[in-house]
């Protein structure tokens, strides 16, 4: 009887290519959704009230319509698209977190082990990435990928999440316990708004990394999934 070969691994499973589509969508939406929320109140506050400038850590620019949705200020049709695009955001990052771990994406990919921890891995990690080196050590990615990824699944997504049901007032009042994690409900609006732009440096940097490091090639394997070769590494 004839052998069947064996099909080639894929570098993205397809719960990942899946995530990583509607996770991108969503997260634009909400970014821009959220700058016309914000500029409906444009001071951020520490505590739990908070409304006169002398009140205020941060007064936030303006922002134009090019760069809201939607393209006109409208505080209840902001609301909209933010709330809509949160529910599809969570539910969709709790499917990628569920799958990631049974299919062990997230142990063997995600997680660095102690070894990878060690200062000495880190720094040659930092020059290789200031080469343009992107293909360099063992596993999918390297550790400055992992310290990236780990970073926005399980702090900054998540911390997005909490701080968003504090802010509604049918989430705050289903969870009161999380206003008191949070400081009150203006220490969550301001992490919520810290977050947000921490979400956006990570983009800004991760398509830089793209453009640099092959983009058609990343662009295909996150679409059809690729195929992983022995020292093959995404740089995004």
């Amino acid at each position: 009887m004839a052998r069947t070969a064996k099909r080639p691994a894929k570098r993205h499973a397809l719960s990942t290519r899946l995530w990583h589509w509607i996770n991108a969508l969503s997260l634009i939406i909400l970014f821009m959704s959220g700058l016309n929320i914000s500029n409906g109140h444009r001071r951020l506050y520490w505590g739990e009230w908070g409304f006169a400038p002398e009140q205020a850590w941060l007064e936030v620019p303006r922002f134009p319509g090019w760069a809201t949705i939607p393209d006109y200020y409208s505080l209840s049709a902001a609301r909209d698209w933010h709330v809509l695009f949160a529910l599809v955001f969570g539910f969709s990052l709790l499917a990628f977190m569920i799958a990631a771990l049974i299919n062990r994406h997230m142990q063997r990919d995600i997680f660095a082990s102690a070894r990878e921890w060690k200062p000495s891995n880190v720094w040659r990690d930092i020059r290789e990435h200031l080469k343009f080196n992107f293909h360099h050590g063992e596993g999918k990615y390297n550790i400055l990928q992992k310290i990236a990824y780990s970073a926005v699944i399980l702090i900054l997504l998540p911390l997005m999440i909490f701080t968003g049901i504090v802010m509604s007032p049918g989430g705050e009042a289903a969870l009161p316990f999380l206003t008191d994690v949070f400081g009150g409900r203006q220490s969550a609006r301001s992490l919520h708004f810290i977050a947000a732009w921490g979400l956006f440096a990570f983009f800004v940097l991760h398509i830089a990394l793209v453009l640099v490091s092959g983009p058609m090639r990343q662009l295909r394997d996150m679409i059809t999934g690729g195929k992983l070769d022995g020292d093959d590494h995404a740089a995004s």
